[in-house]
C-alpha cells in the first residue's frame, strides 16, 4: 500500500534537491569563514591578474607618451595613480565579493536546513511505520 504523504514528501524532496543541488554543496562542504575566504582569493588573483593586462594593454597603447617621459617624477606620478587605481579597485571589488558571497553561503545554509528537516521528517514517518507494523505484528502473535 502507497502512502501518499510520504510520496509527495519523497517527490518535494527528489525536486528540491535536483533544483538546488548544486547550491546545497557549498553550505555541506564549507564553512562560512572558508568558503568567503575561497571568494575572497578567487577574487583578488582574478582582479589582479584582469589589472595587469589592463596595465600592459595601456602601456602598449600610450608607449610613446612613456618613451618621451625621460622625468623620474614623470614616471613616478603614472606608477602612483595606477597603483592608486588598482588599491581602489581592489578594495571596491572585494567589498561586493564579500557581500555576494556571505549572501550566497547564507542562501545555501537556508537551504540545506530545509533539505534536512525534509530528510528528517521523512525519516520519522518510516519509524513510524515501522513501529506499526512490529506492533502489529507483535498483536497477531499469540
Amino acid at each position: 500500500m502507497i502512502n501518499e504523504d510520504k510520496l509527495k514528501l519523497m517527490t518535494s524532496i527528489a525536486l528540491f534537491e535536483q533544483r538546488e543541488g548544486r547550491r546545497l554543496k557549498t553550505a555541506r562542504n564549507y564553512f562560512r569563514s572558508d568558503y568567503i575566504s575561497r571568494s575572497l582569493l578567487r577574487s583578488f588573483i582574478g582582479y589582479t591578474l584582469c589589472w595587469l593586462m589592463v596595465v600592459a594593454l595601456s602601456v602598449v597603447c600610450r608607449s610613446e607618451d612613456f618613451l618621451a617621459i625621460l622625468n623620474l617624477a614623470e614616471l613616478e606620478s603614472y606608477i602612483t595613480e595606477y597603483a592608486a587605481g588598482y588599491l581602489i579597485g581592489l578594495a571596491v571589488y572585494m567589498i561586493l565579493t564579500l557581500i555576494v558571497s556571505y549572501r550566497q553561503y547564507s542562501h545555501s545554509a537556508r537551504g540545506l536546513r530545509i533539505y534536512l528537516a525534509r530528510l528528517r521528517r521523512l525519516e520519522k514517518r518510516y519509524e513510524f511505520q515501522q513501529r506499526v507494523q512490529e506492533l502489529s505484528k507483535e498483536g497477531k502473535r499469540p
